[in-house]
């Protein structure tokens, strides 16, 4: 595992997918999140982004590893406004209605591949569990800040503060609603 002294991590989650899930049969079900899925793959290339994991209907990307770069924050702030757009289309297209909470944190990482079994490519610190928080907290489809990651942001995107979030393990911190490209 490598220490990654800056970069930016993004959480992204399906909201009511257990309701909508217990209405269709599996097959329709994966199909769903693999149609859904598949947009932010393409998105995560297009941006250079790299898909950590998706967990049932959650789906984890980081940028800055393992191959690093000064953008990292842009690269998926931009993806981020793109999967709503993605996800809106593919509910047009399917004609069920599918909502996503985004959250997004900046800062280090340790990052890397460990145990002998089923290697995959995982990240570890703060970071990530604050990225996680913000998607956590987030309001329905928005995407979720940290003030970490609107200092790097704040000249290209516009914000709203949320002054109040109750973060568990931080308590109360401010965090930015990512609006859209300036």
């Amino acid at each position: 595992a490598d220490h990654y002294d800056s970069v930016t991590v993004m959480f992204a989650d399906l909201i009511n997918f257990t309701q909508i899930s217990s209405k269709m049969p599996p097959t329709q079900l994966i199909d769903l999140l693999s149609q859904v899925f598949l947009r932010f793959d393409q998105l995560a290339e297009k941006y250079q982004v790299e898909k950590i994991k998706t967990i049932g209907d959650a789906y984890m990307a980081i940028s800055g590893a393992p191959i690093k770069c000064d953008n990292h924050a842009q690269r998926i702030a931009a993806m981020a406004v793109e999967m709503k757009l993605a996800l809106r289309e593919v509910s047009d297209k399917t004609g069920i209605q599918l909502n996503m909470r985004i959250g997004i944190n900046s800062g280090p990482v340790v990052a890397g591949v460990i145990g002998s079994t089923k290697f995959s490519y995982d990240l570890w610190g703060d970071t990530v569990n604050v990225a996680s928080r913000m998607e956590d907290t987030c309001l329905p489809d928005a995407i979720q800040v940290t003030e970490s990651t609107q200092a790097i942001l704040q000249d290209e995107y516009y914000f709203s503060e949320r002054p109040q979030v109750n973060v568990k393990g931080k308590g109360i911190i401010r965090t930015y609603m990512l609006l859209d490209r300036k």
